[in-house]
């Protein structure tokens, strides 16, 4: 079966209820387990699994044009984390040129998008705002939904054209 989902920068899958749909198809730039220091575990480490089954990068995706119904795009959000932070394990960092890699993410996320196709885009405004991210891009979101415990998250919602 030829999946009809991309999560584009997969992470561990935490959002995900089936995290071996057999409808998604799973990229990230890392293939890795890790452990970080958490105080909130037992043990005091966190393990982290970011196990995608295509390794890549969400700027220049190894798909074909108008491939995937469903695109969920949520790249990392933070760029002040200490590069040996569980946050930074889990979640990557952006770097300085972020507004640029951000940009060339979405044209991919809607490159690969059927015509009519949805993208999911979440974001968290910790450090960055979503307007920001929205003025970087020409592509106009339909509808938004804020969550989280101080509401910072946002999933924002596109249709391709």
């Amino acid at each position: 079966m030829n999946p009809r989902i991309l999560d584009a920068c997969c992470g561990s899958r935490m959002f995900w209820f089936d995290k071996s749909n057999s409808n998604a198809l799973f990229l990230d730039k890392r293939s890795e387990t890790v452990f970080a220091k958490d105080k909130s575990c037992k043990t005091g480490l966190r393990k982290i699994e970011v196990i995608p089954d295509i390794v890549g990068d969400f700027t220049s995706m190894p798909f074909k044009d108008n491939y995937f119904y469903l695109v969920v795009f949520d790249p990392p959000h933070l760029k002040t984390l200490g590069t040996t932070s569980w946050m930074a394990k889990k979640y990557g960092k952006l770097d300085n040129n972020w507004k640029d890699v951000i940009s060339k993410g979405f044209d991919e996320c809607i490159r690969v998008l059927k015509t009519n196709g949805t993208l999911i885009f979440k974001w968290n405004e910790s450090e960055i705002m979503s307007s920001e991210i929205l003025s970087l891009i020409p592509y106009k979101p339909l509808f938004g939904h804020t969550t989280g415990r101080q509401s910072k998250t946002i999933w924002i919602t596109f249709m391709k054209d």
